[in-house]
């Protein structure tokens, strides 16, 4: 049986902040193959990720590796980029939510790294094998709204791949990669919440998923860019293609 609640009592935190004790304290105990899906707000804010406000456009730029589209609105220019750790999401995940007034968050450097400190020391303290998801709000291709991914993960299998097995009807599956990890952090949103104050759930009934801690963080879910099939915005890859064409003409005269 699948079970996710939150974890109250967190309370606010602050730079320095010992977060796996924090985490364990309101969690009292925790049994072998529960997952926790810890919020990254948490998690950069422990880390010291924090910045002015009035510096975020900045921070957007330097976190930025490669402007995958921009479109200006009454409010601004909102962009959407490919950051450090290789998420395509808006604004670079440079974010002033659930912040105090006149600063803003920056995502954890290293999710995964930070995922693996967070799992060890809570291995650690309650003696029993337990996985990490870190999540935050992300918005999808295709689809309104946004709902949670994971972005940091340790001693849990982010994704299942399926190939080569078969449906119930016994056809071969043959492009079956489900993102377990993805999964896992917007089931744990829907008892989170985004104004909650609960930042933290445990996901109980997925044991299988539990490995140790060679397995690969949440990058793994990260497409690589020879199959991302779509690593511009609609009219970035139109501007790209006239120009291309307009060069190609131009070299052949």
């Amino acid at each position: 049986m699948l079970a996710i609640w939150a974890l109250e009592g967190i309370g606010e935190i602050r730079p320095g902040d010992d977060l796996a004790r924090i985490v364990g304290d309101a969690a009292g105990t925790l049994e072998a193959g529960d997952i926790l899906a810890v919020t990254s707000k948490i998690v950069s804010k422990a880390e010291g990720r924090i910045i002015r406000a009035d510096s975020r456009e900045q921070a957007i730029t330097d976190e930025t590796v490669r402007l995958v589209a921009s479109r200006t609105h009454p409010g601004g220019v909102t962009r959407i980029v490919e950051n450090r750790q290789g998420l395509v999401l808006a604004a670079a995940g440079v974010d002033a939510s659930n912040v105090d007034e006149g600063l803003v968050l920056l995502l954890p450097e290293d999710p995964d790294a930070s995922a693996r400190a967070l799992c060890v020391a809570l291995r650690e303290r309650f003696g029993v094998p337990l996985g990490v998801v870190i999540t935050d709000t992300l918005g999808r291709a295709w689809r309104e709204g946004q709902t949670d991914h994971a972005i940091g993960a340790a001693g849990v299998r982010v994704a299942l791949d399926l190939r080569g097995t078969t449906d119930a009807s016994g056809r071969p599956l043959e492009a079956t990669i489900t993102a377990v990890g993805d999964e896992i952090a917007a089931a744990a949103d829907l008892v989170k919440g985004k104004a909650s104050g609960n930042p933290v759930a445990v996901v109980r009934g997925l044991g299988h998923l539990v490995t140790d801690l060679d397995e690969p963080g949440a990058r793994a879910l990260v497409r690589p860019a020879e199959k991302d099939m779509f690593r511009l915005g609609s009219d970035e890859a139109y501007a790209a293609g006239f120009e291309a064409g307009r060069a190609a003409v131009g070299g052949g005269e």
